[in-house]
């Protein structure tokens, strides 16, 4: 096999440059794609800057994939040369772990990340473990799929976890990357969808997007008056917030979900929680069974990210732009 062209970084925060490798000979259980479209998310951003301590340089980043598959090993059943394929978060795990054997392979504890300990998804191809390359529907532009695969599951899994259904009330904490795609994904649930933001000049689109209800979250005034109304709330803002509101915005046995990383830890006032039954978690990404249907219910609802595209030699422009969030709302790298 040829040897695989990216761009990598080298050290803690430093630009990325071109970089070359020989993955060697592909491994039974492996596919290798070439890379078509990869998205830039803020994962990326903290792995280029090793802010969870887990990166090792020098390494390609990239874990929002689309491409088409190249070659396939003696046991891969699933995927044929020729046909595109999507790659998210994770390449690989144990399979035989009770996670893995329960169909939650992203709870593996040996979980292979696509883009920790191995090179991601800048590049012009790829190799990974054939399950967690997941066939794409033929109407999933690449441009706008790619994001799908990791925020698009981030947003998808919480909403099929708590059994979201037409009589649930939802909130989405945040319109942006993640954001935008949550109100997507909830409207297809049938749900009633509120979406809150600090820009108010986000209303017109968050209700173009599927949005029933607009609050802007810098009127605490509007945060008081849906007190009581939500089944779950999704919060995918990395940005402090008035944590107790947002739990008083539960109704009983509501679920305030975490899926964006505020920077210092929550405080809460435990009362709430006790009183209403109400609930605080996390959520991570998806199994690839929930990548199967998170991508088949987009491609029939007509799911889609909206996204920026910069060709792959420009990446460090696209990583700079994501940094500062001037992206609107994703941003996606092309070969």
């Amino acid at each position: 096999m040829s040897e695989i062209q990216g761009l990598a970084v080298h050290a803690a925060g430093a630009q990325l440059l071109p970089y070359k490798f020989d993955p060697g000979e592909l491994k039974a259980n492996e596919v290798e794609i070439r890379i078509s479209h990869c998205g830039v998310c803020h994962s990326d951003l903290h792995l280029i800057n090793n802010d969870w301590g887990t990166s090792q340089y020098p390494f390609i980043p990239g874990h929002e994939i689309v491409g088409t598959v190249i070659a396939v090993g003696t046991e891969v059943r699933n995927l044929s040369v020729g046909q595109r394929a999507g790659v998210g978060w994770q390449a690989d795990s144990c399979g035989i772990c009770e996670w893995c054997r329960s169909g939650n392979e992203h709870m593996c504890p040996l979980a292979q990340p696509t883009c920790v300990g191995r090179n991601g998804g800048f590049a012009d191809k790829i190799r990974v473990n054939w399950r967690f390359a997941i066939p794409l529907p033929k109407n999933l532009d690449g441009e706008n799929v790619a994001p799908l695969l990791c925020a698009g599951i981030t947003v998808y899994a919480p909403l099929r976890n708590y059994g979201v259904r037409p009589s649930s009330r939802i909130g989405i904490i945040g319109i942006g990357g993640l954001g935008h795609l949550g109100i997507q994904f909830a409207r297809t649930f049938g749900a009633e969808v509120t979406a809150f933001s600090s820009s108010k000049d986000k209303e017109v689109e968050a209700r173009e997007l599927g949005a029933h209800h607009f609050v802007n979250t810098r009127d605490t005034g509007a945060l008081k008056k849906v007190a009581g109304g939500f089944d779950l709330l999704l919060s995918t803002v990395n940005a402090e917030q008035d944590w107790s509101a947002y739990l008083q915005a539960l109704r009983p046995n509501g679920v305030l979900c975490m899926l964006g990383a505020p920077p210092s830890a929550m405080q809460l006032q435990v009362p709430i929680l006790i009183g209403g039954q109400r609930t605080v978690s996390g959520s991570s990404t998806g199994s690839p069974k929930d990548l199967y249907e998170m991508l088949d219910v987009a491609a029939r609802h007509g799911v889609r990210a909206i996204t920026e595209s910069f060709d792959m030699a420009k990446a460090n422009e696209a990583v700079a732009r994501v940094k500062k969030n001037q992206v609107r709302y994703r941003a996606v790298l092309t070969n």
